[in-house]
């Protein structure tokens, strides 16, 4: 009988995951492990490991004695030491595919929501005061603005198609593709210092990597236009968040919309929660019934195949036959 760890989980059950590695032959060991030395005993004799947000770092990596894959829920890997179980030859999958809906509708609803100013205008009506909430030229519509979306992935590019009816003008940073596919797309390619100068919305759908932590920094708030707005469903140390409160305060950004932060929970005393020009959410841009159901069967799936040496599909850390 083979083991599988799940090392922590946010749904009520595990009777997904069970359910598919039981019929296979295997077992479920579970823990809601937060720290690498709860991590340690838990995967270090199993075959496969399925996490969520446990630092799965270097020591719990090297720990684990005969797994065969590491599997993340979700789209994001950081969590993973990634490089040291390629080291040790273990594939890391993700699931990418499991929420791109989801967090493409997530995203033009902070885009709407932010161009209309929704929670400025709620907030005044429920203070019994009838009338706007911003100054008229705060309203703007769709049509008149340019959108610029960093990272032309998969979310990246389903939420341009949200995006077009609406018919703004959309710029595109992704170094990973061409002119020529961005054109395909009735979008603009530029570099990410031009796309942040020139837009009035920027949605970013990059992953966190040693050349996107940070992206979002002081300088780089100090070149976005005057009054521009800033959207965040990808990853959040993309943006140094003492830099986008001081942007936010001055008035130099005009709004923010975000659904991951870093460090994660939010703290109840951000000013981030104090201000009418931001509209919060708590990492649930991919939640769905029918994605999370995606996301954990894909994830024992994949465990499953590991064991058995089959193929794996969305390795992440170059790790193949």
């Amino acid at each position: 009988m083979f083991k599988v760890a799940i090392t922590d989980f946010t749904f009520s059950s595990l009777e997904i995951e069970k359910g598919i590695i039981e019929a296979a032959g295997g077992q479920v060991v579970s823990g809601q492990c937060k720290t690498p030395e709860l991590l340690i005993p838990l995967v270090s004799g199993v075959d496969a490991v399925i996490t969520q947000f446990a630092p799965v770092n270097a020591d719990v990596v090297r720990s684990m004695e005969r797994a065969r894959v590491i599997v993340r829920y979700g789209v994001g890997y950081d969590n993973v030491a990634c490089d040291v179980a390629r080291e040790r030859k273990i594939p890391v999958c993700n699931i990418p595919d499991y929420c791109v809906d989801e967090v493409a509708d997530h995203t033009l609803a902070f885009i709407l929501a932010m161009t209309r100013h929704l929670r400025a205008n709620c907030a005044k009506l429920l203070e019994n005061e009838w009338g706007l909430g911003v100054e008229v030229d705060q309203m703007r519509a769709l049509c008149d603005q340019t959108v610029g979306v960093i990272g032309l992935g998969r979310i990246g590019s389903a939420v341009v198609e949200r995006l077009k009816p609406f018919r703004p003008k959309i710029l595109v940073a992704d170094p990973f593709v061409s002119a020529e596919a961005v054109a395909m797309q009735g979008c603009v390619l530029m570099t990410p210092e031009e796309l942040l100068a020139e837009s009035d919305v920027v949605t970013l759908h990059c992953p966190s990597t040693d050349i996107t932590r940070g992206l979002i920094n002081e300088q780089n708030l100090r070149s976005m236009k005057p009054g521009s707005i800033l959207i965040n469903v990808g990853r959040g140390d993309l943006i140094e968040q003492d830099a986008l409160v001081s942007a936010l305060k001055s008035g130099h950004l005009g709004a923010a919309a975000l659904d991951v932060f870093d460090p994660e929970p939010l703290c109840a005393d951000s000013p981030l929660l104090q201000m009418n020009n931001v509209v919060v959410s708590s990492h649930v841009a991919s939640v769905s019934t029918k994605a999370i159901h995606r996301l954990r069967e894909t994830a024992a799936r994949l465990a499953v195949a590991a064991v058995r040496d089959e193929p794996l599909q969305n390795i992440v850390n170059q790790v193949g036959p």
